[in-house]
């Protein structure tokens, strides 16, 4: 393999490498986004059911549940 060529792969590598480590920091960072989200949601459903708790085991049953 010429040399020329060589450096040129190994710059196509190292350009790909790059980009795929780029796009790995982007999904961990839409991951905890995500988790945040999630999170936040979850405490609001605990404080939800903290404070009408009654109402919604009332209404859970009323629906059929058990």
């Amino acid at each position: 393999m010429p040399e020329s060529s060589q450096k040129q792969t190994q710059h196509e590598e190292a350009n790909r490498e790059a980009s795929e480590q780029e796009m790995n920091a982007e999904v961990i960072e839409e991951g905890q986004a995500l988790k945040d989200d999630i999170d936040k949601l979850l405490d609001e459903i605990d404080e939800l059911l903290e404070e009408d708790s009654e109402e919604f085991v009332e209404n859970y049953i009323q629906r059929g549940g058990e």
